[in-house]
């Protein structure tokens, strides 16, 4: 019994299969698979679209804001080989703010938070190191708010404070700068960036920050200033504006006479940057005294008299005795008549001294002439027909009169600041422009536009999505469900005079409607033609029944 059971359980499997109830069961299982086949291509069709929500950062940062979108449930994916991280378009700048409120991504640098974390007890020379990392960080955050940097670093030399002047030096710093692709720094830029970097660290001269970039080239050199035979940037850029400017003006002045795009001008200026200073001292001829005022004025006046002062040569004959005396004793009064003796014998010798200076005429003139001094004015200027029409009626291009070119050369000559000393220089033509030429744009066709495609790619997806839906639904899953549901009422009858059927191999007796021999016959007949298999089986089991 066992051996025949085991030896009837795969046809009993089949014949299961082609029961009422294996069929039901089979087409619920497909119909389960239809569904859900159908539930992944809606969730397809619904799948967001991702954006890049921050790329080109470090492994510590990408595992920081990977586990923040952890927690804040928002979906994310990875692409560029994991340097970017993807989440859907709607929650992007969301996604940003919330991950800056928490100071992702911080850079790959530290800043002055890495003072928050000090420990107890730590030494004065980790305390230095701290400040001077937390400083290098700051500054490199300071620099990436740059539109052209993508990264920077900045490495600071702080020299240790002596209290010897002659042992003091300056701090040093030195900043590395990665560019975005295809980005540039001009010269003014990188000079921010050096004063920046000066301003921000105590006692840093801008001579001592060097600025590099990605590809090794310095970038702080073009801050120096030119030498003695060339022009620096910012005088370039005076000489450039300043044409600019004065080209301007002309066009600006010139354009309601002739209308618009029907004038052009140039400019050429010669501009003198050499520095000078000059110094002169200037003395007039002199002047009548009468003229002149006095300054200063001193008199002197000595007197000495005769006889009562020793008088002669020193020498041998000085050093004698006196010789006896000649005169008498008694003086004799001098005559009446001889005043002038009397008066030279008493006044004896009378000197005056007299100095007077006068104040003397001069100029002392200092000049300083300043750089950007304009030497010398070229301006150009071209003048489009005027547009008229002819006899005809039909329009044409006519040349200005004279009397019209003289009073634009004067409008000119008045907004450029003509200067005739200065050897200035004005030229103005009246000359038909050339018609420019249209560039031939070539239309792309609207099926290969950009926004087009993008377009019929949502449209397509959805499209798909719907196609396939209705087609599993309508070929496949409505007909299993008819199927289904009309094999739940309709059960097989066995083909013999017992009234049975085949259910997993044995018989089970069923009230059926009676039936003729013949019916009976030709449906067993036509049951062992589909399956010769579940005939035998039946066969055998009767066999196994009847032993």
């Amino acid at each position: 019994m066992s051996v025949a059971g085991e030896r009837a359980s795969p046809p009993a499997i089949v014949g299961f299969a082609r029961t009422a109830a294996g069929q039901n069961m089979f087409l619920m299982i497909g119909a389960a698979a239809i569904v859900a086949i159908m539930a992944g291509v809606w969730m397809w069709g619904q799948q967001p679209d991702y954006r890049v929500l921050f790329s080109n950062f470090s492994d510590k940062d990408g595992g920081a804001i990977v586990a923040s979108l952890q927690q804040m449930n928002v979906p994310y994916k990875f692409a560029e080989g994991g340097g970017a991280i993807l989440v859907p378009a709607g929650q992007v700048y969301d996604a940003r703010l919330k991950l800056a409120s928490q100071g992702l991504p911080k850079g790959g640098g530290v800043g002055f938070e890495l003072m928050e974390n000090q420990k107890l007890g730590v030494s004065q020379f980790l305390e230095q190191v701290n400040f001077q990392r937390a400083l290098e960080g700051e500054m490199a955050r300071s620099i990436q708010s740059i539109a052209a940097v993508q990264t920077a670093r900045v490495h600071l030399a702080l020299p240790k404070a002596s209290v010897f002047v002659r042992d003091q030096q300056k701090p040093t710093a030195s900043v590395l700068l990665n560019l975005h692709p295809g980005r540039t720094l001009d010269p003014q830029q990188v000079s921010a960036i050096v004063h920046l970097v000066a301003s921000s660290v105590p006692d840093l001269p801008s001579k001592n920050v060097t600025v590099v970039d990605q590809n090794g080239s310095l970038l702080s050199a073009n801050d120096k200033p030119a030498g003695a035979n060339g022009l620096d940037a910012s005088q370039l850029k005076y000489v450039q504006e300043l044409q600019q400017n004065i080209a301007r003006r002309v066009e600006s002045i010139i354009t309601p006479i002739v209308g618009q795009n029907n004038v052009r001008a140039e400019a050429t200026a010669d501009v003198d940057f050499s520095h000078s200073e000059q110094a002169a001292e200037t003395y007039k001829p002199n002047q009548t005294p009468s003229a002149a005022a006095i300054r200063s004025q001193q008199s002197s006046e000595s007197q000495s008299a005769n006889g009562g002062m020793a008088s002669g040569v020193p020498g041998a004959l000085s050093n004698q005795p006196p010789a006896p005396a000649t005169a008498p004793l008694v003086a004799v009064a001098p005559a009446p008549g001889n005043a002038a003796a009397a008066s030279a014998a008493s006044a004896g010798n009378l000197q005056k001294d007299t100095t007077v200076n006068y104040e003397v005429d001069k100029t002392i003139r200092y000049v300083q002439q300043p750089m950007g001094g304009l030497k010398r004015l070229s301006v150009a200027v071209v003048v489009n027909y005027k547009r008229g029409t002819d006899k005809d009626g039909k329009p044409s291009m006519k040349p200005l009169t004279d009397a019209e070119k003289t009073q634009i050369t004067d409008l000119v000559k008045e907004a450029m600041g003509f200067n005739k000393e200065r050897g200035d220089s004005l030229n103005v033509v009246n000359s038909p422009f050339a018609a420019a030429e249209k560039e031939a744009v070539v239309e792309l066709p609207i099926w290969k536009r950009p926004e087009t495609l993008e377009t019929a790619k949502e449209i397509g997806k959805y499209l798909v999505a719907g196609i396939v839906l209705l087609y599993l639904f309508f070929a496949v899953l409505k007909p299993m469900l008819n199927k289904l549901s009309s094999g739940m009422r309709m059960q097989p009858a066995l083909p013999d005079n017992s009234d049975t059927v085949v259910q997993l191999g044995h018989a089970e007796p069923m009230n059926s409607q009676p039936r003729g021999y013949q019916d009976n016959l030709e449906a067993a007949k036509q049951l062992a033609r589909q399956d010769p298999k579940v005939v035998a089986g039946i066969v055998k089991t009767w066999v196994g029944t009847n032993e």
